[in-house]
């Protein structure tokens, strides 16, 4: 089976978490300052709090943001349910922004007319979550003039876009949002196994979410509400949570990120490729806005109608053949839960004709040029 993701695991990675094993610290060690400082200076952000994964990540971000009852957040509806379910975490209210037809990401007009609608009705978010899906991202200094006008703040999901940039900046350095949200599940581009990083600008987001994740405690005497008892003391100042990466995940996180610049590489090169040898098939293959430069966690086509076979059956017959392709994502608002909220079909129609005919293919560092002409061929045998 070729896969459609998989991790890429060296005898330094290896040796780099035996190393923490036989150390004194398995968690809460040194480790995880160091991966933190690691991604921090990889995306040109002045801090980074590393938690147990990207999803823990987003809710201390809405938490960070003071996202509650009353509130509402809006994300995409292409996206995983943990962009959306962050908020519902924190008790409030979810919405969705179509996505943009060409780069399937927030669409930046809808959000305007969006939030016209929603100013006039009382109604405007606290909280925008655009997605950057499959590595490319949003169109953020729009999102972040919008923001300026409506008065909402900004968290960049870029759990696909460690090692991308934006306007010749990294992706995650937060020059237009409050915080950014990456993952470093084995899928991704980097792994610590499962682990989520937040980053910002702003130190007191920093603080308050390295708190929250770990039960909402200081050791901080500056923060206490009394004199400390002892050097043993510290205080429960809010209901915080046990989200807190591990020495030994970060010790992989650390050895991984010393190789980001050659894993985005080699998936730039792979995405070039297949746009070469795909450009005559019945496909809509990816569509690249200037201002981004992709880290491609993902390459995704759509099906035209006018091929031989529909979506559904190329991605059975593709299966069968052992090219394990995969589809990202069902609309969040079409899932079970999100419909007895009021949700229904028809809402998003952008996200909905995606959903009819997308099809995420075989990407990842350690895929060989074999590996791919194997996919391009299995692709045009049954299209064409």
């Amino acid at each position: 089976m070729i896969p459609y993701g998989r991790q890429d695991i060296t005898e330094e990675d290896i040796l780099s978490v035996t190393e923490v094993l036989r150390s004194d610290f398995l968690t809460q060690g040194p480790a995880v300052e160091r991966f933190e400082t690691s991604v921090a200076d990889a995306v040109s952000a002045p801090f980074a709090v590393a938690v147990n994964s990207a999803t823990s990540a987003l809710h201390i971000a809405c938490l960070a943001l003071d996202v509650g009852p009353g509130d509402i957040v809006w994300t995409s509806p292409v996206t995983f349910v943990a962009s959306a379910n962050c908020a519902r975490y924190c008790g409030a209210d979810v919405d969705f922004v179509d996505i943009d037809e060409s780069t399937y990401n927030l669409s930046v007009s809808a959000l305007r007319t969006k939030l016209e609608v929603a100013q006039a009705e009382n109604r405007l978010p606290k909280v925008v979550i655009p997605v950057h899906l499959a590595g490319q991202s949003c169109d953020m200094k729009a999102i972040a003039g919008l923001a300026k006008e409506f008065g909402f703040r900004v968290i960049e999901d870029a759990s696909h876009g460690i090692g991308g940039s934006y306007k010749d900046s990294p992706v995650g350095n937060c020059q237009y949002s409050d915080i950014t949200v990456f993952s470093f599940h084995p899928v991704k581009i980097v792994t610590t196994g499962e682990g989520g990083v937040a980053t910002t600008k702003d130190a007191a987001l920093a603080e308050r979410m390295q708190r929250l994740r770990s039960h909402g405690i200081t050791r901080d005497t500056a923060l206490m509400t009394k004199a400390s008892d002892g050097p043993w003391y510290y205080q429960q100042l809010e209901l915080g949570f046990n989200y807190r990466m591990t020495d030994i995940q970060a010790a992989l996180g650390i050895s991984q990120m010393n190789r980001l610049r050659s894993f985005v590489d080699r998936r730039r090169q792979l995405a070039m490729q297949y746009s070469e040898k795909l450009s005559e098939l019945p496909l809509i293959l990816p569509h690249q806005i200037s201002e981004s430069d992709s880290s491609w966690h993902l390459y995704i086509v759509r099906v035209k109608p006018e091929g031989k076979i529909a979506r559904d059956q190329l991605f059975d017959a593709l299966r069968e053949r052992g090219i394990g392709v995969n589809l990202h994502y069902i609309p969040v608002h079409l899932q079970p839960y999100y419909q007895a909220l009021g949700f229904q079909s028809g809402d998003y129609p952008v996200a909905e004709s995606y959903y009819q005919d997308a099809l995420s293919i075989p990407l990842f560092h350690g895929m060989s040029d074999a590996e791919q002409d194997i996919v391009v061929a299995s692709l045009r045998e049954l299209l064409i």
